[in-house]
């Protein structure tokens, strides 16, 4: 079966039994690790499709380990491969930094293979459009290069609510740089952290309103690229409301979160199936991998 054409486009009735063919097969079954079966990206014309946080992506590129002010970390993650666009962002923002004369950037998780759920870690990163990148900046050793655990530096303490001695006017600059690109359509960055930018940025305060305040990201920061265009299987989230989100709203963030009268049973995980043209895509990784069984 060839699941996709770059040429073609479905036919209403021809997309309607193909998603309802990988619908009740996802329906079947489903587990994020199937998505582990994936040791390359997926050939074909550059399609991320679904949403940032249950998709899948078609056409992927591999983000080289080291470039012109970067360097990719975690690498034992095998989570180091991206939409187009998205490497070329990469890229881009990394020849900034040598530019300016900063430190190289340390590019963490972007996606698997071929996209997908992880089976431990982010919701997102599912359609090789998301990225952390830590607030540590300089090159490692090709050894912590590869195994990263614990190499990161914490900026915002969540303990004492206060940044760290480790924020300096590089990692503002490095933040200012990311969300200043127009593919950029937001920055998620602990709450501690966006408070600071509010009360601390002077002058050109325009790239604020990308940055979005979100639990963790303490050491590393989450860039989300818009959906490409002509992306016709890519969904973009919900637009920012307008401002720079100095705001109240900002601050409920802040706010210790009310206890539970009554404690109750800790509500099941539940994942949703992917969509039916990433569902087709495991089942055909599946086949090839029955096929490889038998005839070794």
């Amino acid at each position: 079966m060839q699941i996709w054409h770059s040429s073609k486009k479905f036919s209403k009735m021809g997309a309607c039994f193909i998603f309802a063919l990988a619908a009740t097969s996802a329906l079947a079954s489903y587990s994020p690790a199937e998505w582990l079966n994936f040791k390359a990206p997926v050939a074909g014309k550059p399609n991320p499709i679904g949403n940032y946080t249950n998709g899948c992506l078609i056409g992927g590129e591999k983000v080289p380990f080291n470039g012109v002010g970067y360097q990719v970390v975690r690498q034992e993650k095998n989570r180091y491969y991206a939409h187009p666009e998205m490497l070329q962002y990469l890229q881009n923002l990394g020849k900034k930094l040598h530019a300016a004369h900063l430190p190289a950037m340390l590019i963490s998780d972007v996606a698997m293979p071929a996209g997908g759920r992880f089976v431990d870690g982010h919701h997102s990163h599912q359609m090789g459009l998301d990225v952390d990148i830590w607030f540590r900046m300089g090159k490692l050793t090709a050894k912590e290069a590869y195994h990263s655990t614990g190499l990161a530096n914490l900026m915002a303490n969540p303990t004492t609510k206060k940044m760290t001695s480790d924020w300096t006017n590089q990692q503002e600059t490095l933040l200012k740089l990311a969300a200043s690109d127009p593919h950029v359509a937001r920055i998620f960055v602990n709450p501690l952290i966006k408070v600071h930018l509010c009360q601390t940025v002077k002058g050109d305060r325009q790239w604020l309103h990308k940055i979005r305040p979100w639990y963790g990201h303490n050491s590393h920061f989450h860039v989300r690229l818009s959906c490409p265009k002509g992306a016709q299987y890519c969904h973009n989230q919900a637009a920012i409301p307008v401002g720079d989100g100095c705001d109240q709203s900002l601050y409920a963030w802040l706010k210790p979160k009310p206890k539970p009268t009554k404690p109750g049973k800790p509500k099941p995980v539940v994942i949703p199936p992917p969509p039916p043209l990433c569902q087709l895509l495991l089942d055909e990784q599946a086949k090839k991998i029955e096929q490889l069984k038998k005839n070794p």
